[in-house]
């Protein structure tokens, strides 16, 4: 049994519990707890499947888990797991509270696109590029409401 089927069950089942412990999608929590599993027990090197382009043939490995083995062989981490792992600023969290937002949309924002101010949410509201994230098409000018009502209470304190 090799360690990188080891390390990479262990991360699978990290990230489990991290999605659990956020209340995210029980299926996707399950996937990754299957593919721990799946990983814990293989009797050969997951990089051999992954040479072999086989990595779907083991039990509970799909597309998208297949993409994070991968970038884990090639890296030796997986950029969702450093996400999850890492907490979000205080102020980004508040944005969780806004009109339509949920954790995963404001991981999105922080994580993938940089967003760590009040004046940068604004910003990308002005732009209207909010629009283009699922869930929160057609709520800008709600959205912008509530991020300048938001910022007025913060610079008053």
């Amino acid at each position: 049994m090799s360690n990188g089927n080891q390390d990479l069950a262990a991360l699978f089942a990290s990230m489990a519990g991290l999605l659990a412990s956020r209340s995210e999608n029980p299926y996707k929590v399950k996937a990754y707890q299957r593919a721990a599993d799946s990983l814990r027990n293989l009797q050969e090197d997951v990089g051999d499947y992954a040479e072999r382009g086989e990595l779907r043939s083991i039990s509970g490995i799909g597309k998208e888990l297949e993409i994070k083995i991968q970038e884990f062989l090639g890296t030796g981490r997986i950029r969702a797991y450093e996400e999850l792992k890492t907490p979000l600023p205080e102020t980004v969290r508040e944005w969780v509270n806004l009109p339509g937002f949920s954790e995963p949309i404001v991981h999105d924002l922080f994580f993938r696109l940089g967003m760590t101010t009040w004046q940068d949410l604004e910003a990308l509201a002005q732009s209207h590029l909010l629009q283009t994230l699922p869930g929160l098409g057609g709520r800008s000018e709600e959205i912008l409401e509530a991020i300048r009502s938001k910022r007025s209470v913060c610079q008053q304190e």
